[in-house]
């Protein structure tokens, strides 16, 4: 094996190990902040969506959190019951639902965000401003990478297989 080759190989096995350690901590940093909430971390995410997008459909949702339909539909069961969010008719049809987060919906989301912020600024303020826009830039080019690839292989959203 060339060893450009070999390099590119470790560099992969490298940045799978750091991303995988990272989401795993940051999805229980994540859960432990936003549960003491009343909420889960997918219910966060579905208000994030519906508090950034306005009102949508519940397929739009889906697959905008790239979750199937009924799981969707059960964590906007649980955010109504809340009084997160509210189901109106849709007023381009009828016979369509749409989703929409209400004041204390948004509220609690601006305060989990806020709090979740102030985390991430902790976490960076040791850094200096080159090192965090190169990380930034970073992120967001593996995500666009990312992105681009699932959509690719699969339609519109990740492959669930």
């Amino acid at each position: 094996m060339p060893q450009q080759d070999l390099q590119l190989q470790q560099d992969a096995t490298a940045l799978y190990e750091a991303v995988n350690q990272l989401v795993r901590f940051y999805q229980f940093r994540d859960r432990d902040l936003i549960c003491c909430h009343d909420v889960s971390v997918t219910q966060c995410y579905a208000l994030e969506f519906l508090a950034e997008h306005g009102s949508l459909r519940l397929q739009q949702l889906a697959e905008l959190m790239l979750l199937d339909k009924s799981t969707s539909s059960r964590v906007v069961d649980s955010l109504v019951k809340k009084g997160y969010v509210t189901r109106i008719a849709d007023i381009n049809d009828r016979r369509a639902v749409a989703l929409t987060v209400t004041d204390k919906g948004v509220a609690l989301y601006q305060q989990i965000r806020a709090e979740l912020i102030a985390q991430e600024q902790q976490l960076i303020a040791h850094l200096s401003p080159e090192t965090r826009q190169a990380s930034i830039e970073v992120i967001r080019a593996l995500t666009a990478q990312v992105k681009q690839r699932a959509t690719n292989s699969c339609g519109t959203r990740l492959c669930s297989d």
